[in-house]
């Protein structure tokens, strides 16, 4: 249970989030549906009245948590600074953006039941200011006509629409602002724009300003409204049954009601003021100056820019985001840093894969534009050195953060580092084309060169796996079999071909570790980081002193 708590953290944290929202919104419909303040009011709305402010308690503390997962510096800070931040906790920040994701769809699911709620009360409300139901809703509609009476119907007038009052009263007018920026916000995310028009998922995005401009005003209209004491105070019970008499009978004076103190301010001023922050140490470093110390074009569409920066500080498998003015002053994106904490100067490798990466790549090649750099941030490759045992696995440009570890490593070895805890690695990579190898094989063959000389052979296990092969590599490959080194990589580990047999491996280093805590870091795609998932489960022995697998993915 143990280790299935560390390896889905996650899910329990989900379940203490799922927990909190249920019991707001029970809490809060059964408020709205059995108190006597509202039973006037629920008379005019019937159950929409508490459909309607049930979400609203939902939405006041998602909204809440919507912008935290999305301050990259305030996580590293958790996540990096401070002791007590233990492992399981950092596992739960690295997937910081899975629960993001989580808290939009709560988002815009009360949204809906919200929306579609107060469109009925609205109907509702103008049905009982023309007098179509009992005399009871007409009366409870009427009040408030003169100047010293309170009112509960907030449409004052026979003339008014449904549409005229929601396009011109407070909570409707922000309320349908809020709506369309969430509804592009949420369309604009959904995987094949984000990956396909990452620009119109980008700009679209921060329509989040709106929404949140819109959500601070939407209640100072206190249209949803309650009875308060009055001085005799008005019986409900009784006085319901004969509005006629109501300020003639002393036990009936006429109901004053007042709309609620607005709240969802309360909810999101504390974030958006944490937000601002982040976003302004965002611009400080974004002005900061970054020259370059190496640009690298590789015959495989990856570009290498070796970049300086003052107080730049990094750790292995932290990562990035990086502005090009040039192409545009607001698109940021992330890259992993492939250099290592050693080394004066810090790295990425971008592979071209869109438009903005194809024109920076093509920039590249001519002048050198101007670059901005926010970070860095941490990751879940932030952990490697923290396990006895690690099972690296990348898929094809995936292998940016094992780069830095491995190159860490090596420059660990070289100093002879005592605090290195970590005994042994396996490295695993996949890739589809043969040219994808080209850029990191000078890395491994040095560590291998480096780990023979100090007799270490064995610390670093790696195999490289080439999923996309043809029939014409085979036939290559059989002609050069018995050759020391491997016909297209030129390392001493010959090069796989396929896919590996997850279960054979998993199996082989829990034979090898029998005793070891063995953290599995993957970068690279979604159907890969289940099936590992999985696999750290499976293989993880019930017996504390036993091999225990932690899967760590990276999330950005």
């Amino acid at each position: 249970m143990g280790n299935w708590v560390v390896n889905h953290g996650l899910s329990t944290f989900i379940v203490v989030w799922m927990g909190i929202n249920i019991f707001l919104f029970v809490y809060f419909f059964l408020l709205y549906d059995s108190s006597d303040r509202f039973l006037y009011t629920r008379h005019l709305l019937g159950s929409a009245l508490s459909w309607a402010r049930a979400p609203a308690a939902v939405l006041n503390f998602n909204c809440m948590l919507i912008l935290l997962p999305v301050c990259r510096n305030l996580l590293s800070l958790i996540r990096g600074s401070f002791m007590c931040c233990g492992r399981s906790l950092r596992k739960q920040l690295d997937k910081n953006l899975t629960f993001h994701k989580l808290v939009a769809y709560m988002i815009a699911l009360m949204t809906a039941v919200h929306t579609i709620a107060h469109l009925l009360n609205v109907e509702w409300l103008n049905n009982s200011r023309h007098g179509v139901y009992d005399e009871l809703s007409t009366t409870l509609s009427e009040l408030g006509d003169e100047q010293n009476t309170s009112y509960l119907n907030p449409i004052r007038s026979t003339t008014t629409t449904p549409t005229m009052f929601v396009f011109t009263s407070i909570a409707g007018l922000t309320g349908v602002v809020i709506t369309l920026a969430l509804v592009l916000i949420v369309t604009s995310s959904m995987e094949v724009i984000r990956r396909n028009y990452f620009e119109v998922f980008w700009y679209t995005h921060h329509l989040f300003i709106v929404f949140f401009a819109g959500l601070v005003f939407h209640g100072a209209g206190r249209i949803v409204r309650g009875q308060v004491t009055t001085d005799p105070p008005h019986n409900t019970s009784y006085c319901k049954d004969i509005p006629d008499e109501w300020g003639q009978d002393p036990s009936c004076p006429i109901p004053q009601f007042a709309g609620g103190f607005p709240q969802t301010w309360m909810f999101v001023i504390g974030p958006m003021v944490i937000y601002l922050f982040e976003r302004l140490l965002r611009f400080i470093r974004y002005i900061q100056k970054v020259t370059y110390r190496k640009i690298v074009i590789r015959p495989s569409k990856v570009l290498e820019l070796q970049l300086v920066k003052n107080g730049f500080k990094m750790e292995v498998g932290q990562y990035i985001f990086i502005n090009c003015p040039a192409i545009s002053p607001l698109e940021w994106h992330p890259f992993t840093l492939t250099s290592a904490p050693e080394e004066d100067f810090f790295s990425v490798h971008i592979r071209s894969a869109g438009d903005w990466t194809q024109k920076l790549i093509t920039m590249a090649t001519c002048i050198m534009p101007r670059m901005g750099v926010d970070g860095p941030f941490g990751t879940a490759s932030e952990d490697v050195f923290d396990y006895e045992v690690s099972m690296l696995v990348g898929a094809g440009i995936g292998v940016t953060p094992f780069a830095s570890i491995l190159k860490s490593v090596w420059y660990k070895f070289k100093d002879s580092n005592p605090k290195l805890r970590t005994r042994k690695i396996y490295f695993y990579w996949l890739c589809r084309e043969t040219h994808s190898f080209e850029w990191f094989a000078d890395l491994l063959q040095g560590l291998e060169k480096e780990m023979e000389e100090r007799g270490m052979g064995n610390f670093l296990t790696y195999k490289l796996y080439l999923t996309g092969w043809d029939q014409s590599h085979a036939a290559h490959v059989m002609v050069h079999f018995d050759e020391d080194t491997d016909v297209i990589t030129g390392l001493k580990q010959k090069t796989h071909y396929g896919r590996p047999n997850w279960d054979k491996e998993f199996e082989e280093v829990r034979k090898d570790n029998p005793t070891s805590v063995v953290g599995t870091f993957l970068c690279g795609p979604e159907a890969l980081a289940k099936t590992l998932e999985k696999k750290c489960v499976k293989y993880s022995n019930v017996d504390p002193r036993k091999t225990k697998f932690y899967f760590n993915k990276e999330n950005f």
